[in-house]
């Protein structure tokens, strides 16, 4: 990437080309100069400070802090040559974790599709969900649910509800126990959502097996939970191995030229973006 020309200084500093966008929650960035760079006083006041060793330190960054930073260099190789001018350009992209998630489907044997027992046993299924991955900071969103009519071999056709939820992870802070230690992570508290629901289904299969009583109108049916991974940045941010190859996974910026409007993995290409972090295309 180019940044746009600059003028000369008689001292060192640093400029920026101008970047647009909106404020991040939590990042920090420090870029470490090479080991020539002269002595300077770190501003107080600053969200970008050089520091006495030559670090260019950023605080409480911003997504519209990214772009293109010039560095001016004033040094004497010697006492007795001549100032030599240098400039430095750097691009800096401010990045977020990734949203990821887990997706879940399943399937019932239901009622006959237009029946209300159907709808009520959906908000019933949804309300025990969210209660078991209520205490591990995570939220069950009903994606979709649709019921078909289904021939089957032998029973001829059957009524089936198909199930598609998501299970993903909370702030902790927004969470009802608050929590600081390594087993905070989203990560980690992803995983045991995912085993209390994978449990939660077994757990029906086993109680159907005990039943001495007709099967009830509505019930899952065996081995039909599957579940994906799913992998998405937010707009504005998409992953890019050739671009960051020391970060594959991360959700960096997107570039002047790119943008991502929606939950998508990757930036697209928009040849009128001219800003950091575009969501649109226009």
């Amino acid at each position: 990437m180019e940044a746009s020309a600059l003028g000369r200084r008689r001292r060192r500093g640093w400029r920026r080309a101008p970047a647009a966008g909106s404020p991040l929650t939590r990042a920090a960035v420090v870029l470490l100069l090479s080991a020539f760079v002269a002595r300077a006083t770190p501003s107080e006041n600053s969200t970008a400070q050089v520091t006495s060793t030559g670090s260019l330190i950023f605080q409480n960054f911003e997504e519209g802090m990214s772009g293109v930073y010039t560095c001016f260099l004033e040094y004497k190789p010697t006492v007795e040559e001549i100032v030599k001018n240098l400039q430095l350009k750097y691009v800096i992209y401010a990045y977020r974790e990734p949203h990821y998630y887990y997706q879940f489907t399943a399937r019932y044997h239901a009622a006959p599709c237009n029946s209300i027992y159907n709808i009520s046993f959906e908000k019933k299924l949804l309300q025990i969900l969210s209660k078991l991955v209520l205490d591990l900071s995570c939220e069950v969103s009903l994606l979709k649910s649709e019921c078909h009519r289904v021939k089957m071999q032998r029973a001829g056709l059957q009524n089936e509800l198909f199930f598609t939820f998501s299970v993903s992870s909370l702030d902790t802070e927004k969470g009802p126990k608050p929590c600081t230690d390594h087993s905070c992570e989203s990560s980690k508290r992803l995983s045991k959502a995912k085993n209390l629901i994978e449990r939660f289904f077994n757990q029906q299969i086993e109680v159907l097996g005990r039943r001495a009583e007709p099967l009830p109108e509505i019930y899952y049916i065996e081995g039909t939970l599957q579940m994906v991974w799913i992998n998405r940045c937010f707009p504005g941010y998409g992953m890019n191995t050739l671009k960051h190859p020391k970060c594959p996974e991360c959700c960096v910026i997107c570039s002047p030229g790119s943008y991502n409007p929606r939950d998508g993995t990757h930036c697209l290409q928009c040849n009128s973006s001219l800003a950091f972090g575009a969501k649109a295309c226009v």
